[in-house]
């Protein structure tokens, strides 16, 4: 048995006035999950970065070893 059948199968026990106590918990957890699945753009500006101060503009020198990140 899956989980949404567990689910349903739980649910199906229930009143009418605890259907909606529970509509209004779900609705709530979907719509928190909602905000926390934010877009690959949206996860991509929380990444930080260090290094040189050069490096946005050399980072093809440091890939291939001709720069080192060291000051070498």
């Amino acid at each position: 048995m899956n989980i949404r059948q567990l689910i349903d199968e739980e649910i199906s026990k229930l009143e009418e006035e605890q259907l909606a106590e529970i509509y209004e918990i779900v609705k709530d957890f979907s719509r928190s999950q909602s905000k926390t699945n934010n877009s690959l753009f949206t996860k991509l500006k929380q990444v930080k970065l260090e290094g040189p101060v050069d490096f946005a503009a050399n980072v093809d020198l440091y890939l291939n070893g001709e720069k080192k990140i060291d000051g070498g």
